[in-house]
């Protein structure tokens, strides 16, 4: 149990506590704003930003100190596919980002967890991330951090701008500083990038692991 697997320990400890202030932000026991952004949403949003620095730090001290386990080699995804997946649940659970975005990266994760399964299995190997599975990480992760801060939801703008029918969606409008406007298209952007490289990374896999599947 070296440093680098306890901090990946810490990781999976944040999650349910995440979870939890979400929960207690819906009750009402947490509550007030500041500069016009739910409470709730920021103390969830450091505890996100802590479990991702974590994310960085254990993999970085295992490699530098020479502590590479295959604890940590099994642990470490699982915690951050859990610490992004719960995260992107709590987002669809207040309603700032569609459903459909979980349920692509659920579905690419359970594609690219088998995947890596039957090369081991067969090869002993792991198939190298692409750099589409990178920037699906680094998107992906800052997209979230900003969400949990924007006042408004994914594509709030675009969607008030298209839908000028519906009254209380286009007089929104009027109270978003160009600011605000600004970062709502910046923070959803992202998220859609983010949603992008997930379907291709997972291509990638699929692309570069066909040969697991033919007999020997």
């Amino acid at each position: 149990m070296n440093l680098a697997n306890k901090l990946t320990i810490f990781r999976m400890i944040l999650v349910p506590i995440f979870v939890i202030i979400g929960y207690l932000g819906n009750l009402g026991i947490i509550s007030g704003q500041w500069l016009g952004i739910s409470l709730t949403f920021i103390i969830m949003d450091i505890i996100f930003i802590i479990a991702s620095i974590t994310d960085k730090l254990d993999g970085y001290i295992a490699r530098s100190r020479n502590q590479v386990t295959t604890f940590g080699k099994f642990l470490d995804p699982l915690a951050d596919k859990i610490l992004v997946l719960s995260a992107l649940v709590m987002l669809v659970e207040y309603g700032k980002i569609p459903a459909w975005i979980p349920v692509i990266v659920l579905a690419r994760e359970f594609l690219v967890s088998g995947y890596r399964l039957i090369a081991v299995e067969k090869s002993g190997k792991v198939i190298a991330a692409s750099i589409w599975g990178k920037l699906k990480t680094v998107t992906q992760m800052i997209a979230i951090i900003l969400i949990f801060i924007d006042k408004f939801n994914f594509f709030d703008f675009i969607r008030g701008v298209s839908d000028k029918t519906q009254a209380v969606t286009s007089s929104m409008l009027i109270y978003m500083s160009q600011g605000e406007i600004v970062f709502n298209i910046i923070t959803s952007v992202l998220m859609l990038i983010s949603v992008i490289a997930t379907i291709f990374s997972g291509y990638d896999y699929l692309k570069n692991g066909k040969d697991l599947f033919k007999e020997n």
